[in-house]
């Protein structure tokens, strides 16, 4: 088996679930995996690791407190010396990849949805056809979320790089919008809202039932841009984040095809919007024709009752 890197998809400092997916993701490609651990104290990494995972590598360095991908692409150039890389189809994530790729001289495919065989598959036309390709040498590839089943943990010890002064890029300033809901890649239920919301204090609608379901708040590109007060990290879509959730509610959302690319694959869509014709509708698994201030109210009572 050929030699591979999993980069640890980081959320605030720790490692996400993602991580255990993309471990098998690795493991699908017939490849022996490390794990590396981008972080600002080895603490992150301890007792990290997954069935499969021949050793795992924490990387320290200050870069990582917050992300730039020069200076990430930096820092871990030395720790995934050999082998093809794995990483999230987060945007940073792929950010990365590709940088990672032009410094070591080899291909980038992303957004994987299927390894069989060697082959890597994606989709391409904002969803509407996939591709599958095959790989000569090594690669960096990212992989979407909430599509391999994730690898076991178990406790390993971890090898510490440090790579702290080694880095020349330096942040000067880091504007942050803090947001302590589970993110949108990582959900299994999302909730979005549209501008057909009406104004962004109307999201508090959204963020109610989505505390009753444990899901995520996502939007789409009209709201983000519309509105200040919707950050770009809540985007679904093919400018924004990928999505393969069980359950994706789309509320106020026409099903542009730049969002449909990025949400289509859900195992079930459910669409509220007053708009018969809207497109949405059209790759909905059930429907709502109604307005958000008709449906979410009789929605939020009703899964009350039924989830307490």
């Amino acid at each position: 088996m050929s030699k591979s890197i999993v980069i640890a998809e980081m959320n605030d400092g720790k490692v996400s679930a993602t991580t255990a997916e993309l471990v098998s993701a690795a493991l699908a490609y017939g490849s022996n995996p490390n794990l590396v651990i981008p972080c600002t104290s080895p603490s992150a990494a301890d007792g990290e690791g997954y069935e499969g995972v021949t050793q795992v590598v924490a990387c320290v360095s200050s870069i990582f407190s917050s992300f730039d991908a020069a200076g990430w692409a930096e820092a871990l150039d030395g720790v995934t010396s050999e082998g093809s890389i794995f990483v999230s189809a987060s945007p940073h994530s792929k950010d990365l990849a590709a940088r990672l790729a032009a410094r070591k001289g080899i291909p980038v495919v992303q957004d994987i949805i299927k390894i069989e065989n060697g082959k890597l598959t994606s989709p391409v036309y904002s969803g509407k056809a996939n591709q599958t390709v095959s790989v000569s040498g090594d690669a960096a590839i990212s992989i979407r979320s909430n599509i391999f089943q994730g690898a076991n943990p178990v406790s390993m010890t971890c090898n510490v790089v440090d790579k702290t002064g080694q880095v020349s890029v330096a942040i000067k300033e880091m504007l942050n919008r803090a947001n302590e809901r589970l993110d949108v890649s990582e959900a299994n239920i999302i909730i979005s809202g549209g501008r057909g919301m009406g104004n962004p204090s109307n999201f508090s609608h959204l963020e109610e039932i989505a505390d009753v379901l444990g899901a995520a708040v996502g939007a789409s590109r009209a709201a983000v841009d519309t509105w200040d007060e919707i950050p770009h990290s809540m985007q679904v879509g093919q400018t924004g984040k990928t999505v393969n959730p069980n359950l994706y509610i789309a509320v106020g959302i026409s099903g542009a095809i730049q969002h449909l690319a990025g949400m289509r694959s859900s195992k079930y869509i459910v669409a509220i919007n007053k708009d018969a014709e809207a497109p949405i509708f059209q790759h909905a698994d059930y429907g709502i024709v109604a307005t958000w201030e008709e449906a979410l109210p009789e929605l939020s009572t009703h899964l009350r009752s039924m989830l307490g």
